[in-house]
């Protein structure tokens, strides 16, 4: 029969209650007291981005709509009576709408002039 050394042995029994504390079941959560519930926030108070104005005019066979914000016309989408809808958009804020897009998915390829010779 071989001995078992003496200082395994107690580390065996020392380490016995420590793995039965490790699966025994944790207790309950105590109970949360209820809480009143609050308003929620106002739009203005998250910082949202204003929400656009539009206008919509209606004439013979197209429709045009105004699109402003803080009272500062941006886009203009007209919709004409036979063909597609294009955009005619202020990109500087000067008040002038210079760009034409028929689509506003896809953005206009940025280009800028590195060399001329």
């Amino acid at each position: 029969m071989r001995t078992v050394h003496p200082l395994l042995l107690l580390s065996l029994l020392a380490a016995g209650p420590l793995s039965a504390q490790e699966f025994a079941p944790a207790p309950p959560p105590p109970a949360m007291a209820p809480q009143e519930s609050a308003p929620p926030p106002a739009a203005a108070d998250e910082g949202a981005a204003p929400e656009p104005e539009v206008t919509i005019i209606k004439r013979k066979e197209e429709t045009i709509e105004e699109y402003r914000i803080n009272g500062q016309l941006y886009m203009i989408k007209i919709t004409p009576g036979k063909g597609y809808p294009y955009y005619l958009i202020d990109t500087d804020g000067d008040g002038s709408l210079e760009t034409r897009r028929n689509e506003l998915d896809n953005p206009p390829v940025i280009q800028w002039k590195i060399l001329k010779w």
